[in-house]
């Protein structure tokens, strides 16, 4: 079989064919380098490592820039992860899929693949949460029902730790300053907890009989039709932490929660989490992460 010429010929014909402004361009791109993937693959399988940069020369000669080594290499690698079980999403660019072939755990793509469809990400997005290790943060159970095709919660899909941004190296010696910081690139922090997360307040005050208390964010998740609550604690999980965001949650239950919406949810962000003190909280809708000041 003379794979050089079936592989120029699809070449050829994707060139013609992208000149074509039809919603379907990208499709038919991706299926091309699907198509001369498995054949790099097959012709590597019979004549060696070797025949890529044997067919690169011969393109690049008759066919123009476009066809280096790693290009071709990085078409094969496509036509691999779609046979190993990645999902073939006309949706994503060619661009979007460079930034997924080189990462080996199918699971993790797919989850990669799924997020860039559901929340429209760019190539430089998508390339933000691969380099944050976003999946790799999931815990464990949240990557077993992914794996499984499970239906996952709220808290399955948020992240630990969660990565707080601080540009300009200021020291967190109090909740506040903490605070003050995730303010200043509120949009960065919700993207961090997960899809669907809107802002409502700061120091959201509530009174308890005679005296006010300040819940330290407060959010809405519009996905899961409930609000969050967020308590920030500088040092490791404390028993008293739990019934602090119990009480604020039980408040905004009573008084703000419609009929419509889900029961709250309590995040408490700790320097250092304590897995026993969560394993024996009777209410589940409590859950600590740890973060990292970055």
């Amino acid at each position: 079989m003379n794979y050089y010429e079936l592989i120029k010929n699809e070449l050829i014909n994707n060139e013609v064919y992208s000149k074509v402004k039809d919603y379907s361009k990208n499709k038919h791109n991706l299926e091309t380098r699907y198509n001369v993937g498995k054949l790099l693959y097959d012709a590597g399988k019979h004549y060696g490592e070797g025949i890529i940069k044997q067919y690169s020369i011969k393109l690049t000669i008759e066919l123009g820039k476009g066809y280096d080594v790693t290009s071709l290499k990085r078409t094969r690698q496509f036509y691999m992860s779609i046979q190993k079980g990645a999902q073939f999403a006309h949706q994503l660019t060619w661009s979007h899929w460079i930034e997924l072939i080189s990462i080996k755990n199918i699971n993790e793509i797919n989850y990669y693949i799924e997020k860039t469809i559901s929340l429209n990400l760019s190539r430089d997005k998508l390339r933000e949460r691969i380099k944050s290790n976003e999946y790799e943060r999931l815990p464990k159970d949240t990557k077993l029902k992914l794996s499984n095709n499970e239906t996952t919660t709220l808290p399955d899909n948020i992240p630990n730790p969660i990565i707080i941004n601080n540009p300009n190296n200021v020291d967190i010696v109090k909740e506040k300053a903490l605070q003050m910081l995730i303010m200043e690139d509120i949009p960065s922090f919700l993207e961090q907890l997960g899809t669907g997360f809107t802002f409502i307040k700061n120091e959201y005050p509530i009174k308890l009989g005679d005296r006010y208390n300040y819940i330290d964010l407060l959010l809405f998740n519009i996905e899961y039709n409930c609000y969050i609550v967020i308590e920030l604690k500088l040092n490791e999980l404390r028993k008293q932490d739990i019934g602090q965001v119990q009480v604020y949650m039980n408040y905004i239950d009573i008084n703000l929660k419609k009929i419509n919406h889900n029961k709250t949810i309590g995040i408490i962000l700790c320097r250092k989490n304590n897995e026993f003190i969560i394993e024996y909280t009777s209410d589940k809708r409590i859950l600590s992460r740890e973060y990292i000041v970055n």
